[in-house]
């Protein structure tokens, strides 16, 4: 197939050709495969073996509820986001924490950390440039690249679990270091805490003693303030002006009730006698003591008059005496209720004149208390500064007992805990020879049979014309004038345009139609022809044509005919006047196999379409006939490659005997003698026989007669 035949895509894949190259060559995959496996099997049990252990730690805060520093909740302790435990990740890799588990466990001693020698596998890897050589430099920085190869280390996902992992070719060696890295990374997390809080100690010292000194200081203000102020502090912490308004604020109160209540008393007093009611009844004058003997005497006299009317008579001295006393001590009373009523106003007088004395000092006391608020403004002002420096120093010597007692007694613990520390592993990670041997074998099963598929591929044996139209004809390649053929015989020159052929040409490559019988010397037809072709797995057909050029015909109808049956043909015409290509491409000015043979040009630019079917075809061609046969020698290992790209490829000798065609004979090939005449066929009769003799077996004779010139495929202009 050319080059502008695929340019345009007009083959197929042959899944079926494609497959059975796999099947036929299955014993060289198998054997390649098993060489492969072979391999990776001698270099995994040559592999050093590989240990891998690990130890987990999580991050956590370790303090509790009973060391935990005053006033910080469960609430208020750190937590680590995912941020900050890959930045611990990142800290258990630090150069420092490797270089002291690289010092402690004398790791620059081991061959695997000194960077000499290394496994087999690691320098045949280094050999064939699958792995960089190892850099040079420090002894320090050998160990340490050499660490950081077999170390690993990464954060659980969802979680505050942090993983280390380590491989060695010692087992117990694959234990010790990440249990040694963990170690370290939990004494460094110790040694942080400890020198944290060992800078906070000497910060806070000099800070405490300043605020001392502070605080006396605003203290004293306030105190001395408060003196210049005359604010001083009576019961309740209040200034003694407002305490005093309070106080007086009360008295004067207290005296009105009173002056009220003596005016009340003494106003009812005096109605009463001057009204001449009764004022024995009255409370104000009950109150009185002598009122009150007095009014016992009455009650006395009373009785005794009483007692004697029973006995005497009104006149009688003795009742005439008591009456008269009970007249004395009624008099008697009302002087008394006299001096009640002028107490009572007495009284009344003394309250009145308190409660202007009191509300002058109220007064003044007001604008007293006034002026202390507006002093006490600045006073609290002053109090909340020194309320403020003190709380301070409090806070600062609670800090700093804690920090000094946490210091003295060596305990901060870290923030992060070993929950699974590593154990000495009992068997190695690597290799394991039987699961890297049987992937290997898969492995190159699997390769070994795609690149049989791309062979068969790119070799275009397993591609099949499409159904679609062929691509265009190849413009004609200018060449110098050469002769066509591969003997001496002169060819006409190339044409400046093509030429298209003659009626008598025409007549030869499509005679006109004969008898369809069977001839008398064994002969068939081209329909016969083709179909032994195609079903007896021909890969190489030769016509002869001992009758000339008008016999040619006949290779060109039954290439014609097997490509019409779907299968890929090629016609190469090795005739010296072109007569089987230029029925077929209808000029001789394509360049053919005299230009391959002379190394003029390639595959793609020799191979040519039919005009009139999909059958591929190879002219004579342009160039020099005699540099072309001084290469003649190539002309078999051409044909082997054109039989592994097509079904079948068919020869056009032209008029040669047995020894002619020896170089272009196979295990497959089928020697065809084409004849014009069945009636009168002799000559390609004695041809057949002789190729018989010369141990050729079973030529067959085939006729052209009853060929037709097929029409052009749509879309190609057979002018």
């Amino acid at each position: 197939m050319n080059s502008d035949q695929i340019a345009h895509g007009d083959v197929d894949v042959d899944l079926g050709r494609l497959f059975a190259a796999v099947r036929r060559k299955w014993p060289r995959i198998l054997f390649a495969s098993l060489i492969i496996t072979g391999l990776v099997f001698a270099l995994a049990y040559m592999a050093t073996p590989q240990y891998r252990a690990q130890t987990r730690l999580l991050i956590e805060t370790r303090e509790s509820i009973y060391t935990r520093p005053q006033g910080v909740g469960d609430g208020d302790r750190p937590i680590l986001d995912g941020e900050g435990v890959t930045s611990q990740v990142e800290l258990i890799t630090s150069t420092e924490i490797l270089d002291t588990v690289a010092r402690d466990l004398n790791l620059a001693n081991r061959k695997e950390f000194s960077g000499s020698g290394g496994s087999l596998v690691s320098r045949i890897l280094v050999m064939v440039g699958l792995k960089n050589a190892p850099v040079e430099g420090t002894d320090e920085e050998k160990v340490l690249r050499a660490f950081r190869e077999r170390l690993t280390v990464y954060r659980v996902e969802n979680s505050r679990v942090i993983v280390i992992e380590f491989s060695s070719e010692d087992p117990q060696l694959a234990a010790e270091v990440p249990n040694a890295v963990a170690n370290a990374y939990v004494a460094m997390q110790s040694d942080a805490k400890l020198q944290s809080n060992t800078s906070a100690t000497q910060w806070l010292e000099p800070e405490i003693e300043d605020l001392r000194e502070r605080v006396k200081q605003a203290e004293a203000r306030v105190a001395e303030y408060r003196a210049q102020s005359d604010l001083l502090l009576g019961q309740n912490n209040t200034v003694l002006a407002t305490q005093q308004l309070s106080e007086l604020s009360s008295e004067l109160s207290r005296t009105r009730a009173n002056r009220s209540a003596a005016a009340a008393q003494a106003a009812s007093v005096r109605s009463a006698l001057e009204s001449g009611v009764a004022i024995e009844s009255m409370p104000e004058v009950l109150a009185s003591p002598l009122i009150q003997r007095l009014r016992e005497r009455q009650v006395e006299l009373n009785a005794q008059i009483a007692d004697l009317s029973t006995t005497l008579l009104g006149n009688h001295p003795r009742i005439r005496a008591l009456r008269s006393q009970l007249t004395d001590l009624d008099v008697q009373i009302r002087n008394e209720a006299t001096k009640v009523l002028a107490g009572l106003e007495a009284e009344a007088a003394r309250a009145e004149r308190r409660e202007e004395e009191l509300q002058a000092e109220l007064n003044r006391l007001k604008v007293a208390s006034a002026r202390a608020e507006e002093e006490q403004v600045e006073l609290r002002a002053l109090e909340r500064e020194a309320a403020a420096q003190r709380e301070l120093l409090e806070s600062y010597l609670t800090r700093y007992r804690e920090a000094a007692s946490r210091s003295d007694r060596n305990y901060l613990p870290a923030d992060v805990r070993i929950f699974s520390r590593a154990i000495t592993p009992s068997e190695p990670y690597f290799p394991k020879i039987v699961p890297i041997t049987a992937a290997a074998f898969v492995a190159s099963l699997l390769i070994m049979a795609v690149i049989t598929l791309l062979q068969e591929l790119f070799s275009g044996r397993a591609m099949r014309p499409s159904a679609v139209a062929p691509a265009p004809l190849p413009a004609a390649v200018p060449m110098r004038r050469a002769e066509p053929a591969l003997d001496a015989v002169p060819a006409p020159e190339r044409p400046s345009e093509p030429v298209l052929p003659t009626p008598e040409v025409a007549d030869l490559a499509f005679p006109k139609p004969l008898s369809r019988r069977t001839v008398r010397y064994g002969g068939i037809d081209v329909e016969q022809a083709s179909e032994r072709l195609v079903t007896g797995g021909v890969t190489r057909a030769l016509f002869i044509s001992p009758e000339g050029d008008e016999a040619a015909a006949a290779s060109v109808l039954v290439a014609r005919d097997v490509a019409d049956s779907g299968m890929r043909v090629l016609l190469l015409d090795l005739t010296s006047s072109g007569a089987a290509s230029l029925p077929m491409l209808e000029s001789v000015a394509y360049a053919g196999i005299t230009n391959l043979l002379a190394s003029e040009a390639n595959f793609a630019d020799v191979i040519h379409t039919d005009l009139f079917s999909e059958c591929h075809i190879i002219p004579v061609g342009t160039a020099d006939p005699q540099r072309a046969m001084r290469a003649a020698d190539r002309l078999p290992i051409i044909i082997e490659s054109l039989s592994a790209a097509y079904d079948v490829v068919i020869i056009e000798c032209g008029p040669v005997d047995a020894q002619g065609i020896g170089r272009l004979m196979s295990s497959d090939t089928q020697v065809l003698v084409s004849m014009i005449d069945p009636e009168a066929g002799e000559l390609a009769a004695e041809t057949a026989e002789e190729l018989r003799e010369s141990g050729i077996a079973t030529p067959i004779l085939v006729s052209p007669t009853g060929g037709s010139k097929p029409p052009a495929p749509p879309g190609r202009d057979a002018a």
